[in-house]
Order: structure tokens, then sequence, then C-alpha cells
């Protein structure tokens, strides 16, 4: 019967694949808009006695790291065990943000986005910051 939207009705068919291209077309966009976030998103982050600053990139990396003053009358091991904590902080607040940008683009709702925050989850939460440093222990020079 035409008009009915079964297999062989052209018209509903067609109004089905017209839909279907709609979705596709904002997904796309959509991930669009979230790649070009993700990959300007940058996050700052300051240990709370005011040591360290460090500045990681969209993947986690460590850009920028400055050192306070008060460095000098700290002992290495406690500054370097605290510009890691503060990279591992800077990578959580990254998590989040990046997180936030994907349910603001994609959303989490669909697969595509859950798979996507997954792997920035495991990417920025799970892996240590520098190199194998979750088994960093400072022994001197």
């Amino acid at each position: 019967m035409p008009g009915t939207g079964g297999v062989l009705d052209p018209d509903g068919a067609l109004e089905r694949l017209a839909a279907w291209k709609g979705r596709i077309d904002k997904l796309a966009a959509d991930t669009r808009a979230m790649s070009e976030r993700l990959e300007q998103l940058r996050v700052t982050a300051t240990d709370s006695n005011g040591l360290t600053e460090v500045t990681v990139d969209s993947q986690g990396v460590l850009v920028d790291l400055r050192l306070g003053q008060r460095i000098q009358r700290v002992a290495p091991d406690v500054v370097a065990r605290t510009i890691m904590d503060t990279v591992r902080d800077a990578r959580r607040q990254l998590a989040d943000r990046s997180r936030e940008i994907i349910d603001d683009t994609v959303g989490t709702g669909s697969a595509a986005g859950r798979a996507i925050a997954e792997r920035v989850e495991r990417q920025l939460r799970d892996a240590d910051p520098i190199g194998d440093g979750s088994d960093y222990q400072h022994s001197g020079w």
C-alpha cells in the first residue's frame, strides 16, 4: 500500500534515508567540533604550597613547568614528588574538562561518545603522567 512506509513505499524509504543522512551529518559536525575543542584544551594546575605550576596539553603531556622561589627551601625529593602530583592533578582536571566537551558535543549517551569518553579516561586518569613515574623514587644523584 502506498504511503504506509513499507518496503514497497519509495517515498517512505526516501524520507528514512534523508532522516538517517541528517543524523549522520549532525554527528559528523558534532564530532568535528568536539575534536577541535579537545585539541585546543590545556590545563594549568598549581600545588597547594605554591612550589610548582604545570601545564598539560590536550594529550596530558607536560608542556610547561614553573617553579616557585620556595623550592630553594624544600628538599629535592619533595619538589620532585610535588611536580609529579601536580601533573597528575592537571591530568585529572583535563579528563574532567574533556568529559564536559564530549558531553556538550557528541554526548555520552551514544556509543561513540561513551567510547571516546572511556578512551580519554584511560589515557588521562589511569596512565602515569611522565613515563613510569608511578614507581618514582628519588634516589639522589
